[in-house]
């Protein structure tokens, strides 16, 4: 969407806090022996207090109130009583809501606890690259030339970046124009960031694989060469300079 008037800036500001938070407190609530189900349904306490509405739930039918995703499990991952968390586990939380009419999306990978398999260079790889990103974005930038800063950074690093998941529009729905905001340069896309849009930046940022395939329960993707992938997101306001982080209070 295009913020054109003060009360759609509170809205989006509104939204953007309870993602923000609900993804900041189910980041400090994971623990070795929580069910991912258990983790779910905090968060969904959380959204609730807010009056905030899961998104997933609300445009897709998601069987989950946020997507939690844990190891080889890319994203969109279910949450499962019979998921259990365990010491070192790269998890992915992805939380997008809906508060008045406005909606707002954020997301997180972190290792639980000590980093016993040795994912925390690609987290934190991840997280550094959506900060660069992120500083380089005000209106009138190339959308293609952000996502080549994404995969150049990646390479950089000895990383991939996943070609068939992207950042996206938001505000007045989940998924809005511009979609499609890759971690690659896309040549053919002559798109240019503009001034006072709301935007959901996310990187993907994996060991082995390129693309991501859908499993069987139909909503989990894992990578297609296998591996791991780190995402972190933020729901931005962009401005002729550097743009209004909507969902900081995060902490990603």
């Amino acid at each position: 969407m295009s913020i054109k008037k003060e009360s759609e800036l509170i809205g989006m500001q509104l939204v953007s806090q309870a993602v923000a938070y609900t993804l900041k407190q189910m980041t400090q609530y994971a623990r070795p022996g929580m069910s991912t189900k258990e983790l779910d349904e905090y968060g969904a306490t959380i959204l609730k207090q807010f009056g905030a509405k899961s998104a997933p739930y609300m445009t897709y039918g998601f069987p989950g109130w946020t997507c939690i995703s844990v190891d080889d499990e890319f994203c969109h991952g279910i949450p499962s009583s019979r998921r259990i968390l365990k010491e070192g586990d790269l998890i992915n939380i992805d939380v997008s809501a809906e508060l008045n009419g406005f909606w707002s999306d954020n997301g997180n990978s972190f290792v639980l606890g000590k980093d016993v398999h040795g994912h925390q260079a690609l987290v934190d790889t991840s997280r550094d690259i959506l900060k660069k990103a992120l500083d380089n974005i005000s209106g009138g930038v190339k959308i293609a030339d952000i996502g080549y800063l994404i995969e150049t950074e990646a390479k950089k690093a000895g990383y991939k970046v996943i070609k068939n998941l992207a950042g996206h529009g938001i505000g007045r729905s989940l998924h809005e124009q511009p979609d499609e905001l890759l971690n690659y340069r896309n040549r053919f896309d002559q798109r240019r960031f503009k001034q006072n849009s709301v935007v959901a930046i996310e990187t993907f940022i994996a060991t082995d694989s390129h693309y991501a395939d859908t499993t069987a329960d139909g909503w989990t993707m894992v990578g297609n060469r296998g591996g791991y992938m780190a995402q972190h997101e933020h729901t931005i306001l962009v401005t002729d300079s550097k743009p209004v982080i909507l969902t900081a209070a995060n902490g990603v």
